[in-house]
C-alpha cells in the first residue's frame, strides 16, 4: 500500500508527456486545416447549400440522426462560407498554438460541422479525433510550440490553491485516456482481423491494394504482385495491432512499439491515400514519443547554435564565468609617518 500510495503520490505531482500531447494538438490542428485546404475549390459544390446534398435533405439528415452541424444554421451561401472559413482559421490557429482549450473546444465543433455536412469523402480519421479532442483538453497541450498571450497565465493566478492543485492530475488523466483509447482501436482492430478468412490466411493485403480507391498506381502493383510482401504485409499487421497495447505496458518498448506504429500509418497513408487517418493515429502516437521528441528538440537546437556559432560565444561566456579569479588583498594602511609627511 505504501509503493501504490508513493506511486499515486508521483503520478500526481509529476505531469506526463507535456511534449507528446502539444505536438498531437499540432498535428491534428494541421489534419484539420489540410482538410479545408484541400477541398477549399469545391467548397460550394460539397459544403454550400446548392451544393451535391441539397440543404433542405441535409437539415433532415441532421435532424433524423439527432447531432447538430453549424452549417444547419442558415440556408444563405454566405453563411456556409463564414463557416468554412471560420472553421480553417481555427485549425490553423490550434495548429499555431493560439487560442488555448477555448480554440480547441471549437475545432472540435467545426470539424464536427463540416463532416457531418459531407461524410462521403471522410477517411475514419474524423473518428478518433472526435474522441480524442474532447481528452486533449484535459491536457497541458499548449504548453510546448504554442504562442503564448498570458492570458491563460492570469487566469490561472486567479483560481483558487486546490482548484490549481487539479492540473497535474487532470492532465496525466488526459494523456491516460488518449493511450488507453489508442490501445483499444490497435487491440479491436487486430481481433476484428483475427476472426477474417482473408487475414487468417495472409492474403487480405492482396485484395485491400487491388480497391480502386485505396490503389497507387504503378506503385500498388508491386506489392499485390510479390505473395512474399503480401504474406508479410498480412501477418506482420495483425501481430503489430494485436501486440501493441502489450507493448506499450514495457517501458523499454514503449518507444519502438510508437515509431513502428508511426511507419505502419505511413505506409497506409501513402499505399491506401487514406492521409487523414494516418496522420490522426500518428498524432496520437506522438503522446507515447514525448520524451524522444524533447531529447531531439534539445539536439536539434545545440546544433543549430554550433552551426551559427551562438552556443560557441555562449560556451565562451559561460567558462569565463566559471573560470576562478585571483584573489585580491587588500593594500595595506598607510602608516603614521607617511600620513604626517
Amino acid at each position: 500500500m505504501k509503493k501504490l500510495s508513493s506511486a499515486l503520490d508521483t503520478w500526481a505531482s509529476r505531469p506526463t508527456g507535456i511534449v507528446g500531447v502539444s505536438a498531437a494538438r499540432c498535428l491534428l490542428g494541421f489534419v484539420g486545416l489540410m482538410f479545408y485546404v484541400s477541398q477549399y475549390g469545391d467548397r460550394a459544390y460539397l459544403f454550400g447549400p446548392d451544393g451535391v446534398v441539397p440543404q433542405d435533405e441535409f437539415v433532415r439528415q441532421v435532424r433524423d440522426a439527432g447531432t447538430f452541424s453549424l452549417y444547419t444554421w442558415s440556408a444563405s451561401p454566405a453563411w456556409s462560407e463564414a463557416v468554412f472559413y471560420g472553421g480553417a482559421l481555427i485549425a490553423l490557429a490550434v495548429t499555431l498554438g493560439v487560442g488555448g482549450r477555448v480554440g480547441l473546444a471549437l475545432h472540435w465543433v467545426f470539424l464536427w460541422s463540416v463532416y457531418q455536412r459531407q461524410f462521403a469523402i471522410i477517411d475514419g480519421g474524423d473518428n478518433l479525433a472526435y474522441l480524442v479532442i474532447p481528452m486533449l483538453m484535459l491536457t497541458r497541450c499548449y504548453d510546448r510550440f504554442s504562442f503564448s498571450t498570458g492570458a491563460a497565465g492570469l487566469l490561472v493566478r486567479r483560481l483558487p490553491g486546490g482548484v490549481r492543485a487539479l492540473s497535474t492530475p487532470v492532465h496525466n488523466l488526459g494523456v491516460l485516456a488518449i493511450a488507453t483509447q489508442i490501445c483499444l482501436v490497435y487491440m479491436v482492430s487486430g481481433l476484428y482481423k483475427v476472426q477474417g478468412d482473408v487475414w487468417q490466411d495472409g492474403t487480405a493485403l492482396f485484395y485491400i491494394l487491388r480497391i480502386p480507391e485505396f490503389t497507387w498506381p504503378g506503385v500498388s502493383d508491386l506489392v499485390y504482385d510479390s505473395d512474399l510482401l503480401v504474406y508479410l504485409g498480412t501477418y506482420a499487421s495483425v501481430l503489430f495491432q494485436v501486440y501493441f497495447p502489450l507493448s506499450i505496458l514495457v517501458p523499454r518498448l514503449r518507444a519502438w512499439a510508437a515509431l513502428a506504429s508511426i511507419g505502419f500509418h505511413l505506409s497506409i497513408g501513402a499505399l491506401m491515400g487514406l492521409t487523414s487517418f494516418a496522420l490522426t493515429m500518428i498524432a496520437c502516437d506522438l503522446i507515447f514519443l514525448s520524451g524522444g521528441i524533447d531529447r531531439a528538440l534539445a539536439l536539434a537546437r545545440r546544433t543549430t547554435d554550433r552551426i551559427t556559432g551562438k552556443g560557441m560565444w555562449e560556451d565562451r561566456a559561460r567558462a569565463d564565468a566559471e573560470r576562478p579569479r585571483p584573489i585580491q588583498l587588500p593594500e595595506p594602511a598607510p602608516r603614521e609617518s607617511e600620513v604626517t609627511t
